[in-house]
């Protein structure tokens, strides 16, 4: 008979530690992409502006009418610049969030959220489907909502610390 609460014992081969690990490059890959992003958009003075080439709000204009969600957009256009600061902050806290593995599961359902956005409006009417890269994105959130960054993470040594004070 086997007992479900108690922990597995630590992997032994090679085999086994790939599959522990196998998240880590899924996580750095994420992180250093959403915080390039959000450096990217916060640094860039043509993007942070309501017209004019290269800005959200032309971004904005030009996908309004093929975008799965108009609505979106046009809330999106009632402040661009203040919509364009959000998305990078949130690019960039998403991303340090998963790189340190701090609070993971929520800065990755805020990265699937963002992907989930960007997908509906910017990249919906890319054909095919898969030319488009915010749906690729949306998708590869999702392991990590589920399960977070049990190593090399803050939150594991979180976790740790808060089960040696209960022992």
């Amino acid at each position: 008979m086997t007992r479900t609460d108690v922990a597995p014992a630590a992997p032994a081969g090679l085999r086994d530690r790939a599959a522990r690990y196998a998240l880590l490059p899924l996580r750095i890959f994420l992180g250093a992409t959403f915080v390039y992003a959000g450096l990217d958009k916060l640094t860039d003075s043509a993007f942070l502006s309501a017209s004019g080439p290269g800005s959200i709000g032309e971004l904005m204009h030009g996908v309004r009418d093929t975008s799965a969600v108009p609505a979106l957009v046009d809330l999106a256009l009632k402040a661009p610049v203040g919509f364009a600061v959000a998305i990078g902050v949130g690019e960039l806290l998403v991303g340090l969030g998963v790189l340190a593995g701090l609070l993971t599961r929520l800065a990755a359902t805020g990265g699937a959220l963002i992907s989930l956005s960007l997908w509906l409006t910017v990249s919906w009417a890319v054909s095919p489907y898969y030319y488009g890269n915010d749906l690729a994105y949306l998708m590869a959130w999702l392991p990590l909502v589920l399960a977070g960054a049990p190593y090399w993470s803050l939150d594991a040594l979180l976790r740790s610390r808060r089960s040696r004070r209960t022992a």
